[in-house]
């Protein structure tokens, strides 16, 4: 029996409507706006708030902070590929059992190595353990506290170690490691923030305290069964490559992790093998068309490792970077066109990788009017910003535009 059949074009009807991206399919809450997604890209706080005004018609800074501070019900964790999300609250224990669990291992592996090797304990194991125990200590007297205060408290913390060689290395704070691999057990949060939205710094808590109660994460097998159906449901059909890229896991995981929610293969356009839940093989009605502007690494751009059925041929190293890491992107039906900037009074501007239709650049335009007018003055910037937001030339590529030729809406 043959297997079913997904179009490129069907796979972007499904993301226009699951990723509320479209306008006619945007969600009421900031939470809706995480679930359309799996989980919101945190790596940079801005683009919370950005993806989330992206899918939700009215929402204001203020009800994203109150949906991530004050409810609580949208929660920072280190998970996937080493990266911070903003995960619906439900979804916490299934990441904290499996992808969290296995960057712990790995990030525990490296910070006790590099501690040896620095010359600060001849035992990083046990070195390692005692500074997560007096830095839990520490945090859960306070209450709550930024890692200043953290290395102010807890002498073992307060240096810096070297990693890397050559031209590669650097002098890294230790205390940030250490944070971050409670976080990753489960032990602590980034709770509270202080300062604006657009770049907040994190005060670590106790997990325990922050979510009104202990989490108890799931078995391993489970946690990513969950992680990999709710991604199915959102980005199917997906390549097995697509899921271990996202997932940060190997293909042996993700395998069993597709066999346990029952994944049912089908063929894609390009000749490969995709995979989708149980009953949905069958097209999704076709979305009218639509625009969209997405932020820095919004989860709908850094959902696929294969990316072709939404980019355009040559357009890859002016709107990501070589490790694959998104910049602002400008979306028409479907396809990624182009990026958006900012101009010094915060105006969005669209800049285009083409000539479009004027359908495509009154809805952009209008696009960019509501994104200025969210924004309300504020300019965010971003240490991830592409080739083409930065208007930058790349003499050596023989297709795609430079900044002369890029098309300003």
């Amino acid at each position: 029996m043959a297997r079913p059949h997904i179009t490129d074009e069907q796979r972007r009807a499904r993301l226009a409507r699951r990723h509320a991206v479209a306008p006619a399919h945007r969600v009421s809450d900031p939470v809706a706006a995480a679930r359309a997604v799996v989980a919101l890209h945190s790596t940079e706080a801005a683009s919370v708030h950005l993806a989330v005004a992206a899918r939700v018609d009215g929402v204001t800074v203020s009800d994203i902070d109150r949906a991530l501070y004050e409810e609580r019900l949208l929660v920072k964790q280190l998970a996937m590929r080493r990266t911070l999300f903003a995960f619906p609250r439900d979804l916490i224990p299934a990441a904290l059992g499996s992808a969290s669990d296995r960057v712990a291992t790995a990030l525990s592996s490296r910070v006790s190595r590099t501690i040896a090797e620095n010359g600060l304990a001849d035992d990083g194991v046990a070195w390692l353990d005692e500074a997560c125990r007096a830095v839990e200590e520490v945090v859960s007297e306070a209450g709550a506290l930024s890692n200043a205060e953290i290395r102010e408290r807890v002498p073992m913390v307060r240096g810096q170690v070297k990693v890397g060689t050559g031209k590669w290395g650097q002098a890294v704070q230790i205390s940030p490691w250490v944070c971050s691999l409670l976080g990753l057990r489960g032990r602590l949060t980034r709770g509270a923030a202080v300062g604006e939205w657009p770049n907040p710094r994190a005060r670590w808590q106790p997990m325990d305290d922050w979510l009104g109660g202990p989490v108890e994460p799931l078995d391993t097998r489970q946690g990513y069964a969950e992680l990999v159906r709710r991604w199915l449901e959102r980005f199917g059909p997906g390549t097995l490559d697509d899921v271990v890229w996202w997932l940060g896991a190997t293909k042996g995981i993700v395998r069993a992790a597709l066999a346990d929610v029952e994944a049912v293969d089908v063929d894609l356009e390009d000749g490969q093998v995709g995979w989708v839940l149980p009953g949905d093989e069958v097209d999704d009605a076709e979305v009218e068309p639509w625009p969209a502007l997405l932020p820095v690494l919004d989860p709908t751009v850094m959902g696929w490792k294969g990316r072709d059925f939404y980019l355009e041929g040559g357009d890859r190293p002016y709107l990501f970077d070589r490790n694959g890491n998104a910049g602002t992107t400008a979306w028409w039906n479907g396809r990624v066109v182009g990026c958006w900037v900012q101009e010094p009074d915060a105006t969005v501007r669209v800049v285009a990788r083409r000539a479009l239709g004027t359908d495509a650049e009154r809805a952009l335009a209008a696009e960019a009017e509501r994104l200025t007018a969210w924004l309300g003055g504020t300019l965010v910037t971003s240490v991830y910003a592409s080739v083409q937001q930065r208007g930058l030339r790349l003499p050596e590529m023989s297709t795609g535009l430079d900044e002369d030729s890029a098309v300003q809406l």
